[in-house]
């Protein structure tokens, strides 16, 4: 994994508290978010930190303004990424996957609250449902609008084109596909830059949603391990052919080697990156994290800042 330079840990210290005083709050966990998380950072990679405060004054919550929820700021070189505690509650109970990855991120630049406790009840009790479809989304989308060959409407609406026949462009549509002939003058043919990053993105969250469904229809759900070299080596052969993992591999050494930018067309595939749209809610949907316990978490997290 991609070290980060202790200049950078000093930096994000200063961001911290120039946050804290802007905002009046404390920061009680700050780790880094994106491809240094999993890493695939690069020599241009952006420093993503997420960050979990708490108001100083928790006499806010009371008040009709009530206090910072959300904070999305750039400092420099640093991309912060805030919630307030209870923001970061509901995401949790939700099983949302950005608050969950805060949990497990290997890199911790500030922590007031140690969450391991907190990051392994949340693994046993988390929404497998809501984490596939999170990563089923993000493989999809990504793939419609970076890798797919498209068709461009005159009034700018993109349609994924899915087969180039004799006279006709066959394409995707929200409501399924349909037929353009080649001399509509309405559309325009183009393509997207499908480069070594957007590929390596929609790889990595293929894997991640047909993995969770692979192994919830065995014998439990597994949640794929954050950084991706680690989930290629230990979990990936279990579920998908050598030639699959080799190919996400080689995006990954890429990507670190500064390439994240290099058009190389689709890496991916449409089928694979369109994992199953409904999966079976008896096998895969639970009632993810009791509320009342998340609220010990948090209280321990309050107690660790104050």
């Amino acid at each position: 994994m991609e070290s980060v330079p202790t200049h950078v840990f000093d930096a994000v210290d200063d961001t911290l508290e120039t946050l804290e005083s802007e905002y009046d709050v404390t920061v009680a966990l700050a780790v880094a978010r994106g491809s240094y998380a999993w890493g695939a950072a690069g020599p241009d990679s952006d420093y993503d930190v997420g960050v979990v405060f708490v108001p100083t004054d928790l006499r806010q919550y009371a008040h009709l303004r009530g206090p910072t929820e959300v904070i999305n700021r750039e400092y420099g070189e640093i991309d912060v990424q805030g919630w307030d505690i209870r923001t970061f509650a509901g995401l949790l109970a939700d099983s949302n996957e950005g608050a969950i990855d805060i949990l497990r991120s290997p890199i911790r630049y500030r922590a007031a609250y140690d969450p391991a406790d907190l990051a392994a009840y949340i693994e046993r009790t988390y929404n497998p449902m809501e984490l596939y479809h999170t990563w089923r989304g993000i493989a999809t989308s990504n793939y419609r609008k970076y890798i797919s060959h498209h068709l461009v409407r005159n009034d700018d609406e993109c349609v994924p084109i899915i087969d180039v026949l004799e006279d006709a462009y066959l394409v995707e549509t929200d409501d399924g596909t349909m037929t353009v002939a080649a001399g509509d003058e309405r559309f325009t043919e183009t393509q997207t830059k499908p480069t070594v990053k957007r590929n390596l993105t929609i790889t990595r969250a293929a894997m991640s949603a047909r993995y969770l469904q692979a192994t919830g229809e065995r014998d439990g759900h597994e949640l794929p391990a954050l950084e991706f070299e680690r989930f290629l080596t230990e979990q990936a052969p279990a579920v998908f052919d050598a030639k699959r993992i080799e190919r996400a591999r080689e995006l990954l050494e890429r990507k670190r080697a500064g390439e994240g930018a290099a058009t190389i067309g689709d890496a991916v595939g449409r089928d694979f990156a369109h994992p199953p749209q409904e999966i079976d809610p008896a096998i895969h949907a639970r009632d993810g994290p009791d509320i009342g316990q998340l609220d010990e978490y948090i209280d321990g997290l309050i107690a660790a800042v104050q």
